[in-house]
This record gives C-alpha cells, sequence and structure tokens, in this order.
C-alpha cells in the first residue's frame, strides 16, 4: 500500500505543474479550476468580476461577487476529473463578502499492487478542500487585506489525510485605474493527519500579480510572478540532453535567466467588459519542462472564451500541455441577483 501511497503523491503533482514537484502534499490547491483563469495561463490574481478568484485570492474579494455562483469543471490528464463550486454573499456594505468554495480532484480507479507488483484489486483516490474567505478595505486607503481558512481531506484507498490551510492576500486598486496590484502567500498550514504516521510538507507559494487596462483599446493584460518562495524551481528537459559519438549524455544546464523566466505568466483578455471575450495566456515554466526539441508542441499556451448572456456566463479554456495531453475546463457563472429570463 506504501507504494499506492508513494504514486499517488507522484501523480498529484505531476497534474500541479506549479508546483515544486514531488516536495508537498495536497497540489491540487495550486491547481485552477475557473475556466477564465486557465485561459489566461492558470496564474491570475487580480479579477474583481469572478467568483471564482475569491478562492485563489482572498483580497477580491468584494460587493460585485454577491450572490455570483460558479460551477467549474476540468477534463484533465489521465482520465482525472477536477473542480470547484463558488458563491459570494454580501451580508450588509458594513461587515463586507463572505466567499465560500468547494474544490475537490477524483483520481478515478486505480490498479493496486503489492511490493513484488502482483496486483491486488482496484482502489480510488479523492481530494477535497472546503474553504470560506473574507476581504476587508484598509481605512481611508486603496489597499484591502483578505484571508481564506481551508479544511481539507485527502483518501486513498482506505488511508486518509487531513490538513488545514490559510491564504493571505493583500491587494492595491481603485476602480477607476487602469492597474491592479497584489501579493498573496498561499497554503500556510497543517498536516493534521498524515498518510502513514509522518507528515508532509503543504504546497506553500508566494506570488505577486497584477492587471493593466490599456487605454483606449479593449484589452487587459496580467502579469503573475509565482513561486517566490523558492528562486530554483527549475527542472531539466531530457529533450535537452546530447549524446556524442560515445555514448555520454550530457543535460544542457539551466542558466540564471532560464530558471528566472520559469517564474512568469502572462495573459491578456479582449473586450474584457464586454459579452464576450477572447483570452489567451503563456505559462513560462510549463512550456520549458514540457516541449520538446524535434516538435512544435505549443506547450505552455492556453486560451479560451466568455458569453455573457444575461445573468448567466459560460467560459471555456483550452490548455496545451503536450501533444498527447490537453485539458479542457469550463465554468458557468450565475449571478443570482438576477432574474431568470
Amino acid at each position: 500500500m506504501k507504494n499506492n501511497i508513494i504514486f499517488l503523491l507522484f501523480l498529484s503533482c505531476n497534474f500541479s505543474f506549479a508546483q515544486v514537484g514531488g516536495e508537498q502534499i495536497y497540489n491540487f490547491l495550486n491547481t485552477p479550476t475557473s475556466a477564465r483563469q486557465a485561459a489566461l495561463g492558470g496564474k491570475v490574481l487580480t479579477g474583481l468580476d469572478d467568483v471564482n478568484q475569491g478562492a485563489w485570492n482572498p483580497a477580491m474579494i468584494n460587493q460585485e461577487m454577491d450572490n455570483k455562483l460558479a460551477v467549474n469543471y476540468v477534463n484533465f490528464l489521465a482520465d482525472i476529473n477536477y473542480g470547484s463550486v463558488n458563491f459570494a454573499h454580501l451580508f450588509t456594505r458594513r461587515f463586507g463578502t463572505l466567499h465560500g468554495g468547494i474544490s475537490f480532484v477524483d483520481y478515478g480507479k486505480l490498479i493496486g499492487a503489492d511490493e513484488q507488483g502482483n496486483e491486488t484489486g482496484t482502489f480510488h483516490a479523492r481530494d477535497i478542500a472546503i474553504s470560506i474567505g473574507y476581504a476587508k478595505q484598509i481605512p481611508w486607503e486603496n489597499f484591502y487585506f483578505g484571508a481564506n481558512i481551508k479544511i481539507i481531506n485527502a483518501t486513498i484507498d482506505n488511508y486518509t489525510s487531513y490538513g488545514i490551510t490559510s491564504d493571505l492576500a493583500l491587494a492595491y486598486y481603485k476602480h477607476d485605474m487602469p492597474y491592479r496590484f497584489t501579493a498573496i502567500i498561499r497554503n500556510i498550514g497543517y498536516q493534521i493527519t498524515p498518510f502513514d504516521e509522518v507528515r508532509e510538507k503543504l504546497p506553500l507559494s508566494i506570488a505577486l500579480g497584477m492587471s493593466y487596462q490599456v487605454e483606449k483599446i479593449p484589452l487587459k493584460w496580467y502579469l503573475t510572478v509565482d513561486n517566490l518562495q523558492k528562486w530554483n524551481i527549475s527542472v531539466a528537459n531530457p529533450s535537452d540532453a546530447e549524446t556524442d559519438i560515445e555514448g555520454v549524455t550530457t543535460i544542457k544546464k539551466i542558466t540564471f535567466l532560464d530558471n528566472a523566466t520559469r517564474h512568469f505568466v502572462v495573459g491578456a483578455e479582449l473586450f474584457p467588459e464586454k459579452s464576450f471575450n477572447l483570452r489567451v495566456g503563456y505559462n513560462f515554466r510549463r512550456a520549458k519542462e514540457l516541449r520538446l526539441t524535434e516538435a512544435r508542441t505549443f506547450a505552455g499556451f492556453s486560451l479560451g472564451f466568455g458569453l455573457r448572456m444575461h445573468n448567466i456566463k459560460f467560459n471555456y479554456a483550452y490548455t496545451k500541455y503536450h501533444p498527447a495531453s490537453n485539458t479542457s475546463t469550463f465554468s458557468l457563472q450565475i449571478n443570482l441577483n438576477s432574474k431568470l429570463r
């Protein structure tokens, strides 16, 4: 069974490309389920009009999210399915808005094996996190402070783990300004109940984000600098290896600039305030680690669109990983303040 646990932890790290792979548990916490976020590179942190943003950056929780419900689903790699449900409600203008959400991952049916490799049957594995968040404006300033608390449950066959985390964020914005800035520390927490007596680290992540609305052009730019808690996040790509005539293989060294760019994610949204939006994103780290030297894979690119019809908005994202593996993300956001037509 220990081999099964190791496999699941490895799998979890791989589908969460944004992590420093293989070093933490609950990596699904840093995997986007929002189609808008996925289309913009997977790391957008400054959205005010998307109720899904509150699950990632609590400092952006605001009264514009009042009574908005979002349901998200991702058809991921290797028959893995994950998704989330997010909701926000404005209690009073003085108190502010509370945000709640549930995210989950279903790894599907897996084949178990003993230490000799003999199959022992099948088992299931699932992760789930329940969160609640709140943001408050600092009096007489354009700064907003937000926090999330998340309760986590992870199950692998008969093994169960529980954990608790918190996100702390600070944002600076004004509604008539074209730019927004934010800083966030995600997943500060503790594994309350370990799988196998040894507690593991949670996927701590520190990031900076900004967005800019171009003047006189319906275009908004997004930039995120991620994984600031660890400078060296580079992993050598086997496709860059070279073998000489004597059969000696040399792995290409990763330069300072190459490692630095892997912290960046960029995105652009066309017609961000209209009923129909177009989006594109680029994740430098994903592109570097999944590219092939002999074929153009377009790894790192993502694109999508949004379509609003009265009180309902549908978002879709297509994320490019590899010629053999791409994902689709679907999001439906409903404004419960409006009457259905």
